[in-house]
């Protein structure tokens, strides 16, 4: 994961690109990872720990009839996330992260390892989704944080 890093925060310096993130069931790890390399500062710009659906209406401006309607664990507010975050904090990326990481807390339609992805740009916003098969919360977060810094590399590119 290391060299994943360390590429991702080269091709974000090298390009003068700046990111926001927004975690939910990470709980932070994603912004750890990526400001745990010397020389973040040039391109981190803000990562916020939105595990509540009140702390996604109030830092994120996800409407509260979304919430209900679809959940927090869903494209559609992963979609906002991400593009209400690029949008407030001015970033040229963000990217927001929500899904279950269990051990408990899944159901068919949402089992535990579904986690979205997204990926806001100034002109485009897409949202990834991930069923991580197995069901170790650590597991789930680590496989997230990979797919999250892959996702970076693919859109600083």
């Amino acid at each position: 994961m290391r060299i994943l890093l360390k590429k991702v925060s080269n091709i974000l310096v090298k390009k003068k690109i700046t990111i926001s993130i927004a975690e939910s069931c990470t709980g932070g790890l994603l912004s750890s990872s990526l400001t745990s390399i010397p020389g973040s500062s040039k391109y981190f710009q803000l990562g916020l720990v939105t595990y509540s659906n009140n702390s996604k209406i109030k830092l994120l401006k996800i409407p509260k009839k979304i919430l209900i309607k679809y959940g927090a664990v869903s494209d559609k507010v992963c979609l906002l996330m991400a593009r209400n975050l690029r949008k407030k904090y001015n970033s040229n990326i963000s990217i927001s992260i929500t899904g279950i990481a269990g051990p408990r807390g899944g159901t068919k339609q949402k089992p535990v390892g579904l986690v979205y992805i997204g990926v806001g740009k100034i002109n485009k916003t897409s949202v990834y989704k991930f069923i991580f098969n197995k069901k170790k919360r650590s597991y789930i977060q680590k496989k997230t944080v990979r797919k999250a810094l892959e996702l970076i590399l693919m859109s600083a590119k």
